[in-house]
């Protein structure tokens, strides 16, 4: 409560949070304009239910926030931006001009970004027509010939991907508007935003099916108090995990100059057990949409071929337990290989080396370097089973309840409590910033 005052006293602050809220309405506006060329209306309900069936598009949707289900301009949402920044940084690893850029400061990072954004225009235009295309065969192949999106002609084609290219290059400026002029990070709060926007509709859609189903009945009211419960705890385990972190100490020597003695201090590195966020979900449901395109090839004149795609799109289709164990173990191995990317031992330890530090009771240099990758390896464990648990949450509530109505979207919770989260660490970073300042 003394947060929420200090919050409306504080002009600027105050100032910060209605701007986010302004742009972020402007931008659930935007989510309902149509892509331009098929009839959006027929689009939306295939969409709607084909959407439950894959999770690489359920993790599109949740980027989207709705867009896709929607079939507006904003059907790739962040998407494409997303991507181009993962890119980006991987090129940083292995193109050795663009390392030295990054080691800059503040003006290389900002050459980096820009690149960033030239690579989103073209990744938008692929990943846009890829989407259109798995819209219009699955159309086809669902619905008995039916093409959904009609029989674009080139001008048609061009017209819908400008649109899309054109609402994600919105959805990037009014992301960068909101990191810079307001509070939190932009790109989060966007996709924090959709999450939000589809609650009222989640909610009733599960009221409409009690109605159906002939009211509160013991059975229902149970299965519902026992959803509540499993959502509460998990909401608790993502708060523990994503705050959780290991403070490894180091120390600095004293250094002695002239008559000075400078140095000497205690403190502690802080490891995250999930430093990888939500990038591990997205990229293994981006992999788990491959047993969907190897379908495809199930009409192919090989019978090999065909009988092979028919085999993987059965075995690996949605909701199975080989889907699950595949997306779980995915999941892992994507954590580790993210947390590896942003954390790198080796550089660690020289770093607080070169600055005359240590870790009590190892020497410094390579030694450092083993002890920062076993203690990361067994945080990362933790993490990566962790994420896995969470996205496989979906399946676990219908195999157990049976309902498929009842469902808590993992990655949907991990990025809104993680929003949350930075979001209130960076409001009182600005109210203490404020206090020190009178």
């Amino acid at each position: 409560m003394e947060t929420i005052k200090s919050i409306i006293k504080n002009k600027e602050l105050r100032g910060k949070i209605l701007y986010v809220a302004f742009i972020l309405v402007v931008f659930r506006l935007v989510s309902h304009v149509p892509v331009p060329g098929p009839d959006p209306k027929l689009v939306k309900e295939f969409i709607t239910g084909y959407v439950t069936q894959s999770s690489a598009l359920g993790v599109y949707e949740i980027l989207t926030g709705g867009g896709l289900s929607k079939f507006s301009i904003l059907l790739m949402g962040v998407g494409p931006y997303i991507t181009a920044s993962i890119i980006m940084q991987l090129l940083t690893m292995v193109i050795p001009s663009l390392q030295a850029l990054s080691k800059e400061g503040e003006q290389g990072h900002h050459k980096i970004n820009q690149y960033s954004r030239y690579s989103t225009v073209p990744i938008s235009i692929i990943q846009g027509y890829s989407m259109l295309k798995i819209i219009d065969n699955s159309s086809t192949s669902i619905l008995h010939g039916t093409r959904l999106i009609g029989n674009p002609g080139v001008g048609t084609w061009a017209l819908m991907l400008f649109a899309i290219t054109v609402g994600t290059l919105f959805l990037m400026w009014i992301g960068e508007l909101i990191t810079e002029k307001g509070i939190g990070n932009g790109v989060s709060l966007i996709i924090f935003a959709g999450i939000v926007a589809r609650l009222p509709v989640t909610v009733s859609n599960q009221i409409q099916n009690i109605s159906i189903s002939g009211g509160f009945t013991p059975t229902i009211f149970w299965k519902d108090i026992g959803f509540l419960v499993a959502g509460a705890l998990a909401i608790l385990a993502v708060v523990i995990i994503t705050e959780g972190v290991r403070k490894i100490p180091i120390s600095y020597a004293k250094k002695v100059r002239g008559n000075k003695i400078y140095g000497g201090m205690d403190t502690h590195l802080p490891v995250k057990i999930n430093t990888a966020g939500v990038i591990p979900i997205i990229f293994a449901g981006a992999f788990m949409n491959l047993p969907q395109i190897i379908g495809l090839l199930s009409n192919a004149k090989t019978v090999f071929v065909a009988n092979f795609s028919k085999w993987v799109q059965v075995v690996f289709s949605y909701g199975k337990w080989p889907y699950v164990v595949a997306y779980f173990l995915l999941i892992v191995g994507f954590t580790y290989f993210s947390t590896f990317l942003y954390f790198k031992p080796d550089e660690v330890s020289e770093n607080v080396q070169k600055h005359g530090g240590f870790i009590p009771g190892i020497r410094p240099g390579r030694q450092t370097a083993e002890y920062l990758t076993y203690v990361l390896n067994r945080l990362t464990l933790t993490g990566s089973v962790f994420l896995g648990i969470i996205a496989s949450m979906p399946f676990f509530l219908q195999y157990f309840t049976g309902d498929p109505g009842l469902t808590i979207g993992g990655t949907g919770l991990l990025i809104v409590v993680s929003v949350v989260l930075e979001t209130m660490k960076k409001v009182q970073a600005q109210l203490i910033m404020r206090t020190y300042e009178k």
